[in-house]
């Protein structure tokens, strides 16, 4: 008994010892790095990087220019369940600790040991937002350090939830989604409050590998981050047992979902853009502004309707030029490629994105008067003769052939050409030759209200509306007949 005192007492000193001597390693790495850590005087006020948006004067967006895509959120804007799923993934003990969490700087420890591979790595949110503000991704003991003293300095600056509110605006999400707003609308196309606890789950997984629990490039893996995600708000009572299983039966409905634009006015968005550009420079992509123009939506939607109705109809008036290009559709065509027969179609036209309207199709089959072609994404279409009887070959810009009678006449197995849809019809369409520009001003002022520079910005991007050169046209005449006039001339004298 004696000895075991005696061995306790000893093994009490030894602990002690290592534990005084330990923290005062801490103390002298503190001191020692401190000096070296980026400073985070105004972290509380820091300007996330956020697109340039441009606006109609009714506030319809039109566009927005930036490598980032983000929509910063206070926090009480941000639902509290989507914040609780991150906490749950993230940090559970985040409004517990002081930026370091020790069990899990222990557990990844125990992980380390036990694999000799460094594995999880303790960050708590706090430590993510030092790493994202100021540290590069390096996994080395000295950039973890750094991370560690950088979280302890934060939180002395900062509450937890301008923490939090930081993290959850500027956390990246994959697709060039920085923060949970932008995430939402990538990858569901909706804001936050309409998402539901399964599209919040999944938004929550990303955070640890944006690539690999992407919903949309491994949706099998997001599914299982997802549940993951799901049965940590469970464990911390964040939801109900109902909640967990009626959530982790949904299905994977991400999607990638393209900035949502209220006006289709890019030649106007390509004007301002250029514009702020040469007032304030690249910043310009990351400041946040919103420009707010003239153009009104309404009439800009006419505007745009207008122009291309009329190319087309001019268009079409000179005749058909024939498919954009030909597809060998054989079976021994389809048996070299090696391709099931749907993906020879897609791959037919999938390169090839929407003109003014007009969708890329490849004519499949060709009956009398009628055709049946497959629009790009998978949707077989039938032409009936009313879609097709236009088509008089073009032969010059002056001479059309004579109006066709069949459809073979027009159309081949295998071309690739266009169609549209009016008044829910589908009709054969092409790509007009022709350009034109319109420009409509109020009078009383002189502003933009509808700028239309070309068929599609997409097609050409000169804008005819404001950099094309003005031929003389009739400007002479006023000089011409003046003076006819002067001379005596009447206005009926030929």
């Amino acid at each position: 008994m004696q000895k075991f005192l005696k061995y306790l007492r000893v093994s009490s000193k030894i602990f002690f010892s290592l534990l005084i001597l330990g923290f005062a390693s801490l103390i002298g790495l503190y001191l020692y790095l401190e000096p070296k850590l980026p400073s985070i005087e105004g972290l509380s006020d820091i300007q996330l990087q956020v697109p340039l948006r441009i606006y109609s004067s009714e506030g319809g967006l039109i566009a927005d220019y930036g490598e980032k895509r983000r929509s910063p959120k206070a926090i009480n804007d941000i639902p509290l369940q989507l914040r609780q799923a991150f906490l749950a993934a993230e940090d559970d003990r985040f409004y517990e600790h002081p930026g370091v969490d020790y069990h899990g700087i222990l557990r990844a420890i125990a992980v380390m040991v036990a694999t000799g591979e460094r594995g999880q790595g303790g960050s708590t949110i706090t430590m993510q937002l030092a790493r994202n503000f100021y540290l590069s991704s390096e996994k080395t003991f000295g950039r973890k350090l750094n991370e560690i003293f950088l979280a302890l300095k934060i939180e002395q600056q900062l509450t937890k939830d301008q923490i939090l509110e930081l993290y959850l605006n500027k956390i990246y999400l994959g697709n060039r989604a920085y923060g949970v707003a932008a995430a939402s609308q990538v990858y569901y196309g909706k804001p936050l409050e309409q998402l539901d606890l399964a599209q919040i789950a999944m938004i929550a997984g990303l955070p640890k590998a944006p690539s690999r629990y992407n919903p949309i490039v491994n949706p099998s893996r997001a599914l299982t981050r997802r549940n993951y995600v799901l049965n940590r708000m469970l464990a911390l009572n964040f939801i109900s047992e109902a909640d967990l299983r009626f959530a982790k039966v949904q299905p994977a409905t991400a999607g990638f979902h393209d900035s949502q634009f209220d006006v289709s006015a890019s030649y106007v968005a390509e004007m301002v853009r250029h514009e702020i550009s040469s007032q304030f420079g690249d910043v310009a992509y990351s400041k946040g502004l919103n420009v707010f123009t003239t153009i009104d939506g309404r009439l800009q939607r006419a505007a745009n309707l207008s122009l291309r109705n009329a190319l087309q109809a001019y268009d079409i008036r000179h005749g058909y030029r024939g498919p954009e290009r030909q597809v060998d559709l054989s079976d021994e065509a389809v048996s070299q490629q090696a391709l099931e027969v749907e993906e020879l179609w897609e791959n037919s036209v999938k390169d090839m994105g929407v003109v003014g309207g007009l969708h890329p199709a490849l004519v499949l089959e060709v009956a009398e008067q009628s055709a049946r072609v497959y629009l790009k994404g998978g949707r077989l279409i039938n032409l009936d003769w009313q879609a097709l009887k236009w088509a008089k070959p073009f032969i010059d810009r002056n001479i059309q052939g004579k109006d066709p009678k069949l459809a073979t006449e027009v159309l081949q197995r295998g071309d690739v050409v266009r169609i549209y849809q009016h008044e829910g019809i589908w009709l054969l369409g092409q790509i007009p030759e022709i350009q034109g520009a319109l420009t409509s001003i109020r009078s009383n002022d002189g502003a933009l209200q509808a700028v239309v520079g070309g068929f599609d910005f997409y097609q050409s991007k000169f804008t005819r509306a404001v950099q094309a050169r003005r031929q003389a046209v009739s400007s002479f005449k006023p000089f011409i007949y003046s003076a006819a006039l002067n001379k005596g001339y009447t206005s009926a004298t030929l």
